[in-house]
């Protein structure tokens, strides 16, 4: 967690272009203190925040889109398919880690096998249909 927070304050120092002097004068404004390594968690936290009021945009790290990343190759082609219905029904992978927890009680899409995707998609689909429907006005009702 530290050594997080420092990272993300130096990386906060070069992205609002602060040289060095700068810098250390920042950390004593907002600490007391003019170095990183004399700090507390909770003084490194208080950092990150006044960089953030200064236009510090902290990025995602890893994946930009959550996709998860296997080793698998036949499950590829189920990935496609799941990442598709949930750029159709504008949700993120959270969704389909949430999915897989409620429905099979593992964490992310990944710890899945095939059988277990094939379902998830399944669901997807279910959802998306279910969405359409709405969309378009109709309430499930057959009109004869």
């Amino acid at each position: 967690m530290r050594r997080a927070l420092i990272a993300k304050i130096k990386i906060a120092q070069k992205e609002l272009g602060l040289d060095d002097d700068t810098y250390r004068a920042v950390l004593e404004r907002v600490t007391g203190k003019r170095s990183c390594a004399d700090m507390d968690v909770s003084e490194l936290e208080y950092v990150v925040a006044d960089m953030r009021s200064h236009g510090f945009k902290p990025k995602a790290k890893g994946n930009p889109h959550g996709k998860p990343h296997l080793r698998r190759t036949s499950s590829a082609a189920m990935l496609d398919k799941v990442e598709a219905l949930l750029t159709v029904g504008g949700k993120h992978w959270n969704y389909a880690h949430a999915m897989a927890r409620r429905m099979f009680g593992k964490d992310k899409v990944e710890y899945l096998d095939d059988t277990q995707l094939h379902k998830l998609v399944a669901a997807l689909q279910i959802a998306a249909n279910r969405k359409t429907e709405k969309a378009s006005g109709d309430d499930g009702v057959r009109k004869s």
